[in-house]
């Protein structure tokens, strides 16, 4: 069977990580199992307290912590190195994305016909969070940029979901340090 890594760093998310890690295992991955790497960058709420306490086995989790907070980018690096799934799902902790929507983002690259998928917040048709107004031409303005830039078609340059094959999240590097505690 296929594994899908669903990578989650978190940052003072003790008001939503319980909901999203149910809600993350409940949905819906097309038949491919489930293996949860949760980065926590050093948070200063309760939610390492709430990692420590967590049945990690109930949601195929994996969890390592930064001593200090590093920035998002540091706590991907750092479950980069440990996911080991066939495809890679990148799932922020605050609620903004549904992980209902898995099947429609896995699809693509399960039936062979891509191998990066990006998720748009900007896509007309579906319900999405509201945004603040400057935010969201602020968005737009970035993405326009960016499609000039790379003569590209994107339409959330600050794209939502990532999900990639394995062999190509692999082969992003950085040569930022990253320092972490062992795993639980």
């Amino acid at each position: 069977m296929k594994t899908l890594s669903i990578l989650i760093p978190v940052f003072n998310e003790e008001a939503t990580l319980v909901t999203l890690l149910d809600m993350v295992h409940n949905a819906d991955s097309l038949g491919l199992q489930k293996e949860l790497i949760i980065v926590d960058d050093g948070s200063t709420d309760r939610t390492r307290e709430i990692l420590s306490e967590l049945d990690a086995s109930k949601y195929n989790a994996k969890i390592y912590y930064h001593e200090k907070n590093q920035g998002k980018g540091a706590a991907l690096r750092t479950a980069q190195g440990y996911a080991e799934g066939d495809l890679i799902m990148i799932q922020d902790a605050d609620l903004e994305y549904d992980p209902k929507e898995y099947p429609e983002l896995l699809r693509p690259l399960v039936e062979g016909r891509a191998d990066v998928v990006y998720g748009s917040r900007l896509c007309g048709g579906k319900p999405t969070r509201a945004f603040k107004i400057m935010h969201l031409f602020g968005n737009k303005f970035l993405s326009l940029v960016t499609n000039i830039l790379y003569n590209a078609t994107l339409t959330d340059m600050e794209t939502c979901y990532k999900v990639f094959k394995r062999d190509i999240f692999k082969k992003v590097k950085s040569s930022a340090t990253v320092s972490t505690l062992s795993p639980r």
